[in-house]
């Protein structure tokens, strides 16, 4: 899954959420600074942030500085982000009753209606990728995952299937393309998450 589209319009970082059940995504994406993760995981916003609460009752965009109008409780959620001052939170409802979100952030200036719009159309195809099953991974490819998956590194796997490091690297490159991942650990999640490993 490329997510290189999403990086360009949100330079400051963004977090991704797909196929949230319940409250919790089958697939993150973060880019956003360590001062932000920390905040968050050190107090937990979900039900006060009027960001979640918007992505929950709503699909489409809405930019962070009129969440202001959503927020009854003056919760710290908004308050608490001087470091990434302009933002858009993006939320989408798919007909498999799961939903998938974004919160995008830029240091320079408030999202335009283009850019807002075509963080959508990125939240709705990334929504969709996952829906849809990958092209069927090799043998040779899911041997590769799955010693990645129990922790081998590619030097180990490339000793106990008695292949050149380099075999390894291009069955792994392989899986990553196949699946979409952006790294080979991502690709490991993906294949697990979807029933192949």
């Amino acid at each position: 899954m490329s997510t290189n589209a999403l990086a360009d319009l949100a330079p400051a970082g963004f977090f991704l959420g797909l196929h949230v059940r319940f409250i919790f995504p089958t697939v993150r994406v973060n880019t956003l600074p360590k001062s932000w993760i920390e905040r968050h995981t050190r107090k937990p916003f979900f039900l006060d942030d009027p960001a979640s609460r918007w992505s929950l009752e709503n699909d489409g965009a809405i930019r962070w500085s009129a969440l202001a109008d959503h927020d009854p409780l003056k919760s710290a959620a908004l308050s608490a982000e001087p470091d990434l001052p302009y933002g858009g939170v993006v939320a989408y409802h798919g007909a498999d009753n799961l939903r998938s979100y974004g919160l995008f952030f830029r240091g320079d200036r408030e999202y335009l209606d283009t850019e807002l719009a075509h963080l959508v159309e990125l939240v709705v195809e990334h929504h969709d990728r996952l829906a849809k099953p990958p092209v069927v991974l090799t043998k040779a490819e899911l041997v590769v995952l799955r010693y990645m998956k129990e922790g081998k590194r590619l030097k180990q796997i490339s000793y106990d299937l008695d292949l050149s490091q380099g075999a390894i690297k291009q069955r792994l490159r392989n899986a990553r393309g196949k699946l979409g991942a952006s790294s080979g650990s991502h690709a490991v999640a993906m294949a697990a998450m979807l029933g192949l490993l």
